[in-house]
C-alpha cells in the first residue's frame, strides 16, 4: 500500500510540474511585419491557432524587395520566403500540410511544379489546390499560401 501511495504521490508531482514547465502560450500568435517600399503591410506574415500556423500568400521578392526574372526564379524565392516565415513560427517545410498556389498563367503550372517538388521530399508533399488568378500582387507570376501544423511545439 505504501508503494501505490509513493507511486501515485510521484506521478501526482511529475503532472504538476509538467503542467507549470513551460509557460502558457497565446491562443493566437502573430509572426512577421511584412512591409513593402518601407511601408507596413496590413497582415502578418504567419499566424498561429491552437496546433495550426497559416501562412499568408508570399510572393517571389528578394532581399531588394524586386521579383526576379521567370517562373522557376519566382518560385524558388517564394518558397524561399515561405522557409523563412516557418523558421519564425519555430516549424518548416516537413510540417506543411497543405498549400494553395495561384498562378498568373497556367501555362506556367509545369515549371512551377519543377521547382516546388524539391522543397518537399518524395511522399511527404502537402496537400495541395492551384488555380489560375487574373492578376497577382506587385505583377507576380506566382503567390502560395501554405498551412503547417505546430504540434505541441
Amino acid at each position: 500500500m505504501k508503494a501505490l501511495i509513493a507511486l501515485a504521490t510521484g506521478i501526482f508531482a511529475m503532472i504538476a510540474s509538467s503542467a507549470h514547465a513551460a509557460p502558457a502560450r497565446p491562443a493566437v500568435q502573430h509572426y512577421g511585419k511584412p512591409v513593402l517600399n518601407g511601408q507596413p503591410l496590413p497582415f502578418s506574415e504567419a499566424v498561429r491557432v491552437g496546433d495550426i500556423v497559416y501562412l499568408s500568400g508570399q510572393l517571389g521578392r528578394g532581399a531588394d524587395g524586386k521579383l526576379p526574372d521567370g517562373i522557376e526564379a519566382q518560385t524558388r524565392q517564394t518558397l524561399d520566403n515561405i522557409g523563412a516565415t516557418l523558421k519564425l513560427a519555430a516549424v518548416g517545410y516537413a510540417d506543411v500540410f497543405h498549400c494553395t498556389v495561384m498562378l498568373s498563367d497556367m501555362a506556367n503550372w509545369p515549371a512551377m511544379n519543377k521547382v516546388y517538388v524539391t522543397y518537399f521530399p518524395e511522399g511527404k508533399r502537402p496537400a495541395r489546390s492551384a488555380f489560375g488568378a487574373n492578376g497577382l500582387a506587385l505583377g507576380a507570376l506566382v503567390e502560395i499560401e501554405c498551412q503547417a501544423y505546430a504540434g505541441k511545439k
